[in-house]
């Protein structure tokens, strides 16, 4: 006798590589997701009526660490060229939840992270040289330590994010949300802060050498004791601002 509460299998053919899984996998964990969608009936699949395979056209080479985030949540240790392929497959898949995430101490160089929901992260001490954050959410995200020297962050919303002590050498933050956000000691040097929102963030002993914070807002900004003299502050809001014994 059949069990209805058993789950139901499906099998899939991502380009060619062989995968079983369940409904239940493909649609739980994030349900909005191009996997959910065609899963539970909203899209229409080619399905091989003799051997009963989904078949995907996309590179399987990933698609297990797809299955392994879908069942456990977990992230791969992998190299920064994989990390860049999965995230692209993610991408695909429009799997873009990966709050809560521990990425610490990886190499994510030149990775891809655009309008991915990151929230909670941990990125401590993790080698991001040139990755792309652009419009990412990233609140409260941990990124103690890290390099992300290059790396392109306008737009991304880094409220009460900690990036104390972090490489942030020529970033792009432009009109990005820093509010609260933890920057003490974080090298800034050349960076483009330009209309971000850096209210009542801490930049104590931040090096702003040729930072550009044009049309900033740094209202209610904890800036005691930092250099400001090579930094562009043209139109920046520095009401309430704490500038004791800053340089300027």
């Amino acid at each position: 006798m059949e069990d209805s509460n058993l789950p139901t299998l499906v099998r899939l053919s991502i380009g060619g590589k062989k995968f079983c899984t369940t409904i239940d996998t493909l649609t739980r964990r994030e349900p909005d997701s191009m996997l959910a969608a065609v899963f539970s009936s909203r899209h229409t699949v080619y399905q091989d009526s003799e051997k009963g395979y989904v078949f995907v056209d996309r590179d399987g080479k990933h698609f297990r660490h797809i299955l392994n985030w879908l069942r456990d949540g977990v992230v791969p240790t992998l190299t920064d060229s994989e990390y860049s392929e999965l995230i692209r497959e993610a991408e695909y898949y429009q799997l873009l939840d990966l709050s809560l995430v521990d990425f610490s101490f990886a190499c994510l160089k030149n990775v891809f992270f655009s309008r991915a929901n990151l929230q909670c992260a941990k990125f401590r001490d993790v080698d991001a040289v040139g990755s792309n954050f652009h419009n990412a959410t990233l609140r409260e995200c941990e990124f103690t330590g890290a390099n992300l020297r290059g790396a392109l962050l306008a737009g991304a919303n880094l409220q009460s994010a900690n990036l104390q002590d972090a490489s942030l050498i020529d970033c792009s933050f432009c009109v990005a949300d820093l509010r609260s956000a933890h920057l003490q000691s974080a090298d800034l040097t050349d960076a483009n802060l330009e209309g971000a929102n850096l209210e009542g963030a801490n930049l104590k002993g931040a090096k702003l050498s040729n930072a550009n914070l044009k049309g900033a807002n740094l209202q209610r900004a904890y800036l005691r004791h930092v250099n400001l003299r090579d930094t562009h502050l043209e139109g920046a809001k520095l009401d309430g601002a704490n500038l004791l014994g800053a340089i300027r």
